[in-house]
Parts: C-alpha cells; sequence; structure tokens
C-alpha cells in the first residue's frame, strides 16, 4: 500500500506536483491545444490523449533548461530570487507528466504506454542533469552559508535537502563518472517501467475458465457473479465462469475456495508471474531486468562512494546504518518467529494435514471463524463502499475539523471520482481524487499518488491534490460494492496518505506532503489512521447493513474487535521475510555474483518464515516495491513505521480517540510538516519522547 511517485534525484523535484490554482470553471482553456500544458485548473483527463504526453513533456524540459539558465545567469541571486522560481519550475514539470504517470497506472493501454515510456528517460535525464548542476548547486550552498541567519527554518531545511540530493546525484564526480550514472539513471527508469509494465501484462494474460459450479464451492456470491459476467462479455464469450488473477479474486479464491485444486492454481498462477517459471513461463520474464537492476543500482551507489545501494539508500532515510536496519528486523523477528510458529502448528493440528502455502489462508479463515464466530465475508454486508466513504469522511471531520464532498470534474474514467477539501470555516483545504475498483489494464495494489502538490510562492497558493487509487471489487447486481474490514483498513491507510498530502502547510514544493520525508516515516500517517478501523468508538460510523442501514451489531463489533490480534505472528513474519529479502539483497549484492535470489530468499525464510514455499515460488518476480516503485532497500520501512504508527496512537488511545487536542497536535507537529522537520523530532515533539517498539508487539498481542 505504498504512496506513488517518479523518483528523480534533482534539487525540489519532489514529483506529481502543480502550479495549478483551480477555481469552479472545469472548462478547458481554447487557448491552450494541449490539456497538459495547461497549468489554469485540474488536469482535462476527459482530453488528455497519448498523442499529446511526449510534446508537452518536451516542451516543458525546454522551458525549465532555458529558465533555469537566466535564473543561474543573475549577477545576484537570493533565495526569493533563485530557490522560489526554480521551485516553481519543478512544480511545473511534474504538473504536466503527473497525469500520464497517473493514467498509465490506471488505464493502462499500448499507445499510452508508449507515450509514457518514450518520456520516462527524457525525465530521469532532467532530473540527473538538474543535480548535477555544479553552478546551481554551488548557489545553494552560498545561500546556506552565507546569511543563515536571514533564512527560516523551512528555507534552510529546502537549501540541506537540496544540498543533499546534489550529492545524491552525483554533483561532485568528475565529469566522465557524471556522464555514467546519468545513463544508469536513465537506463534504471527504463528498466523499472518495463518491470511493472510485465507484472500487469502477466496478471492481465491469465484466467481460469470453470465449467463445473462444483469447483466454486465456497466462493462468495459476488465473485461467482463476476466471473459469470466476464465470461459472457469475453471476446468470444465463453461457457461457465471466467476467474480473473486481479487482487480481488485472488484473495477470495485463496481464502474461501474449498477446492484445493483452484487455490493452487491460483497460487502458482500469483507467485509465478513475470518470471520463468508457472502457467505463463518466460512470456513476461523478469529475470533479466531484476539482474540489471541490481547491478545497476550497486553501480550507482558505488560510484557515489557507498559501499552497496542499502547504504545510498538509507541516506534518505530515518535509520542510520546497515546495521541498525538489520538489528530492528532481527529483533522483531525474535518476537514474531516464536508466535507464528505457534500458529501454524495450531493451524495444521486444525486442518488435519500438512499445510501448503495455499491452504494456510483458507484455514486460517475457518479457524477464525470458529473461534471468533466471524468471518471477512459474513461482515462484506456491513461495509457497503459508500457508507464506509461517509464514515472515513467522519472520522476525518471529528479529528481534523474536515469537511468532504464530491464535485464533478473531468475524469480518466466512469469509476472515477473527485472530492474537494474544506477546513471548519469552509476555505478549501485541497481535494483527492478516487479510482477504487479492480479492472483490466490497471495495476493492481493500493496506493496514493500526487497530483498537484502545494506551493505557497510569490504570494499564491495552490492547494494540493492526491490520487487515492485501490482495486475492490466493483459493484455487482445492482448493489454497491462491499467491502472485508481488511479492505476498509486499506481504505483508510491510502486515506492517511493522502491527509499528508493535503494537509500540509509547507510553502515550498520540494518538502511539502510526502516529499522530502525520511522514507521509513512516510507510512506512519498512513499506518495510524487504519487504527480507527479497531476502535469501538469508529466502527459504527462506517458500518451499514447494505439492506438495512443498521451499524454493525455490538456482539458482531465485539468479535470483530477480539479477532485483532489472529495470526499476527503469521503475518509479522510475512512483511519481515520481505523486509529482510529486500534489505539483504541490496546490502550484500556482489557483482561477481550476479542477485542470488534463491539464496538470498532462502536465508530471509530460513530467518522468520514457518511455511516453506514450493521451489517453483518466483514472488520476486512481481515484487513492485522494490524492483519498479520507491521501497528498494527500504521495504522494512513498512515495520519500522508501524513502531511510529503504534506509539503515535497510544496518545489518541490516553486521551480518547476522537480527542480534538490530540489530533490537532498529531495535525500540527507531523501531519503538516512534510519534510520541513526531522522526522525524529516531529515525533518527538508528538509524543514526548522516541519510539519504542513495545507498543507495537503489545498491539498485536506479542509479548516484549
Amino acid at each position: 500500500m505504498p504512496v506513488d511517485r517518479l523518483q528523480v534525484h534533482a534539487p525540489g523535484a519532489g514529483v506529481l506536483l502543480s502550479t495549478a490554482d483551480f477555481g469552479d470553471d472545469w472548462a478547458m482553456s481554447t487557448t491552450t491545444p494541449n490539456p497538459l500544458l495547461d497549468f489554469s485548473r485540474l488536469p482535462d483527463y476527459a482530453s488528455i490523449l497519448p498523442e499529446h504526453v511526449e510534446p508537452a513533456v518536451r516542451s516543458q524540459l525546454a522551458t525549465n533548461r532555458t529558465a533555469l539558465a537566466a535564473l543561474l545567469a543573475q549577477p545576484v541571486a537570493d533565495f526569493a530570487s533563485l530557490v522560489e522560481p526554480f521551485e516553481a519550475l519543478q512544480q511545473s514539470l511534474s504538473r504536466v507528466f503527473a497525469p500520464v504517470a497517473h493514467l498509465n497506472a490506471v488505464v493502462n493501454a499500448e499507445a499510452l504506454r508508449e507515450a509514457y515510456n518514450a518520456c520516462v528517460p527524457l525525465i530521469a535525464e532532467y532530473g540527473t542533469e538538474v543535480g548535477q548542476n555544479e553552478e546551481l548547486c554551488a548557489a545553494y550552498r552560498r545561500l546556506r552559508e552565507s546569511a543563515p541567519e536571514a533564512l527560516s527554518p523551512a528555507q534552510r531545511q529546502v537549501l540541506d535537502f537540496a544540498l543533499r540530493e546534489f550529492r545524491l546525484a552525483g554533483v561532485g564526480l568528475p565529469a566522465a563518472t557524471k556522464d555514467r550514472y546519468k545513463a544508469i539513471m536513465q537506463e534504471l527508469s527504463r528498466l523499472q517501467s518495463r518491470f511493472d509494465e510485465n507484472v500487469l501484462d502477466a496478471t492481465n494474460a491469465w484466467s481460469r475458465q470453470v465449467t463445473d459450479a462444483a469447483v466454486l464451492a465456497g466462493l462468495p456470491e459476488h465473485v461467482v457473479a463476476r466471473a459469470r459476467a466476464a465470461a459472457a462479455a469475453a471476446e468470444p464469450p465463453v461457457d461457465g465462469w471466467l476467474l480473473a488473477l486481479d487482487a480481488p479474486t485472488y484473495t477470495a479464491v485463496l481464502t474461501h475456495a474449498e477446492d484445493r485444486s483452484l487455490r493452487r492454481d491460483f497460487y502458482e498462477a500469483w507467485n509465478t508471474r513475470a518470471s520463468d517459471r508457472g502457467p505463463l513461463a518466460g512470456q513476461y520474464d523478469n529475470s533479466a531486468l531484476i539482474a540489471d537492476v541490481l547491478r545497476l543500482r550497486h553501480e550507482a551507489a558505488q560510484l557515489l562512494g557507498f559501499a552497496n545501494f542499502a547504504e545510498y539508500s538509507l541516506a534518505t532515510k530515518m535509520a542510520g546504518t546497515v546495521d541498525e536496519v538489520l538489528g530492528f528486523l532481527d529483533q522483531l523477528a525474535t518476537h514474531y518467529h516464536a508466535a507464528a510458529r505457534r500458529e501454524i502448528d495450531e493451524l495444521a493440528a486444525f486442518a488435519g494435514h500438512a499445510l501448503e502455502p495455499w491452504d494456510v489462508p483458507f484455514n486460517a479463515e475457518r479457524l477464525k471463524r470458529q473461534r471468533f464466530d466471524v468471518s471477512e465475508e459474513a461482515l462484506r454486508p456491513y461495509f457497503p463502499l459508500p457508507r464506509v466513504m461517509a464514515g472515513l469522511f467522519n472520522v476525518a471531520e471529528r479529528l481534523y475539523g474536515l469537511r468532504i464532498a464530491p464535485r464533478a470534474v473531468p475524469l480518466w474514467h466512469a469509476d472515477a471520482g473527485y472530492y474537494e477539501v474544506l477546513d471548519r470555516a469552509g476555505r478549501l483545504v485541497g481535494g483527492f481524487y478516487v479510482d477504487l475498483y479492480a479492472r483490466k489494464g490497471k495495476r493492481g495494489g493500493a496506493w496514493m499518488g500526487e497530483c498537484v502538490n502545494r506551493q505557497g510562492l510569490q504570494g499564491q497558493v495552490t492547494a494540493p491534490v492526491a490520487h487515492l487509487v485501490c482495486n475492490f471489487t466493483p459493484p455487482v447486481g445492482g448493489k454497491p460494492s462491499l467491502l472485508t474490514h481488511y479492505e476498509v483498513t486499506t481504505l483508510f491507510h491510502e486515506f492517511g496518505h493522502t491527509l499528508h498530502h493535503v494537509l500540509t502547510r509547507v510553502d515550498y514544493p520540494s518538502l511539502a506532503g510526502i516529499n522530502g520525508v525520511a522514507w521509513d516515516a512516510v507510512e506512519l500517517p498512513s499506518q495510524i489512521m487504519e487504527q480507527w478501523c479497531w476502535r469501538a468508538e469508529a466502527l459504527p460510523l462506517l458500518s451499514g447493513h447494505v439492506d438495512s442501514g443498521e451499524p454493525l451489531p455490538a456482539e458482531l463489533l465485539h468479535r470483530l474487535l477480539g479477532s485483532r490480534q489472529f495470526h499476527a505472528g503469521l503475518a509479522g513474519v510475512r512483511q519481515l521475510e520481505f523486509a529482510l529479502f529486500d534489505f539483504r539483497l541490496h546490502a550484500g549484492y556482489d557483482p561477481a555474483h550476479g542477485p542470488r535470489l534463491a539464496e538470498v530468499l532462502g536465508a530471509a525464510r530460513a530467518a522468520v518464515a514457518v511455511v516453506q514455499p514450493p521451489e517453483w515460488n518466483r514472488f520476486a518476480h512481481s515484487f513492485s516495491h522494490i524492483f519498479a516503485g520507491g521501497y528498494a532497500a527500504g521495504y522494512y520501512s513498512y515495520k519500522w513505521a508501524e513502531v511510529l504508527a503504534a506509539d503515535a496512537f497510544g496518545a489518541f488511545e490516553e486521551a480518547g480517540v476522537f480527542d480534538s487536542a490530540t489530533a490537532q497536535r498529531f495535525l500540527d507537529q507531523l501531519l503538516s510538516q512534510g519534510g520541513s522537520r526531522d522526522a525524529m523530532d516531529a515525533f518527538v515533539a508528538f509524543r514526548g519522547r522516541k519510539p519504542d517498539v513495545a507498543a507495537l508487539l503489545r498491539q498485536a498481542g506479542i509479548a516484549a
């Protein structure tokens, strides 16, 4: 459940930003033929075509280069005449490319993909070019060192952040080495984009036709109905049912299908996507891409003086050293592994046979139902999406005084929508798009992506706008989409990222919202929002039976809350396995031996896993978080931020989960600060002390 942004090492180049100021008139400007170059309002998603993409990007890149040269030619430059205009330039480029990156993720098609891929290396080249601009770096350094007392704390942080980014872009390297670094960055941008495309294509390419109704035993009605509709809509139509490999269907099959062979088929298809094994072996294979990505990351890190990419990654995180991260993960593993071992032994005894990975979710759901008399499917009718959204907005209003209302704007798909966010006085704070249903051509998972970033320069304030994307089951049979409780927490998680983006008070785009935030702290706002999904004070606000409207009955609410710690050990070791694999892969990479995926993954599993997958499992080949996203050598951030969130929520538990003073303090000290403040300093300012890992262990019901 990541945040989503294009990563370009260039000062002030936090991505998906905007100089737009939107008002009441949403019509496209008639004076701008290319809608991507109209910054006067929100993106006109209804008008953007693939042929607009590359011309707009090239035009804005040329504008930026010319304008930057003029800025550097000034005889005397101060913060207002150099840094602020440069921040605005970076905003403009991001304003052009934000809609393109978003559309490529949610309505992916061949022409758009080609246009996007043509621009990715152009953006990467520009980002490295700016980051290696010695004249610009020297100007920033002069401003930082000449009269620091004339700068505000936020301005000093802008300069400090930019100077760090200059270093990470290789500004001090010899000319030949700079060229090599730039070439690496361009190639990495291309490879990482291709990795994601292979995962999407492999996911879309596989489906399972079922002609015997008995095979569908145990599957929820809405899944069966959707599969029947998919079979009828296929070209040409097919008999029976057609089960796709999207995340909601995969989860439903693994959790509820009584047919063990069906579960195994889905497990194999999902966990061999884009690899050399499985039903589509070799068709979208990411093996060579992974090897190239790891090799190039390692080379880039060493060019900058780091021993490996893990050290390079930590330059932008709270954790200081490789040993600190590994020690943190080992500390958690000690506690989680013992709990997971007990849980899997109990589950095997309950199932009455040895468990394969495709047996675990199915039997866990049965055991949970027996123990707590509650199941995710039984909860669905109480969580229709419209009611959950209303409850989510109610929680935001109670905590932060926000009013959230829909607004008609140009959209990219009939499933999408837009909401504006107002403060207590009715002033516009920002807005966010939503796109919540799974469909073909849409990237899997859930994420928040920036659309417009806050900017407060030269007397003009631009309100921030986000994209909130999930992949829930679409409405079926005239009823709204019905969510599991897990999906409710997913929505809250991404909304937490959205609040982090929208509620920022930082005027400088490079540090506004999630920009400039230590990556292992960026999940704190999202994970703390999940906490309200587990509170008796909040759940009645989120629930209402799809037929009667009645909130979750008290007894069912009690049983749901009682299940929170169920299999916390198994969930924990799964995340630790991913984190250890990612971090050791990047910290221990040796170009003489290549990726060593199986070896590194095997060691991570030996350390924490209690269920060993089959030899043909290739989950790494679709691990987009680390091979295509921003979590390379940083997946540990999820557990790191879980500690922060559990401890921070303790303040709400002590004062009351809707205590306005505590919420205001969280907003003032953390949510609104963006990257303008050190993450640990911000946490201490809110909590009064440094975070304690025991808070997370207590929440999970695991002995500290």
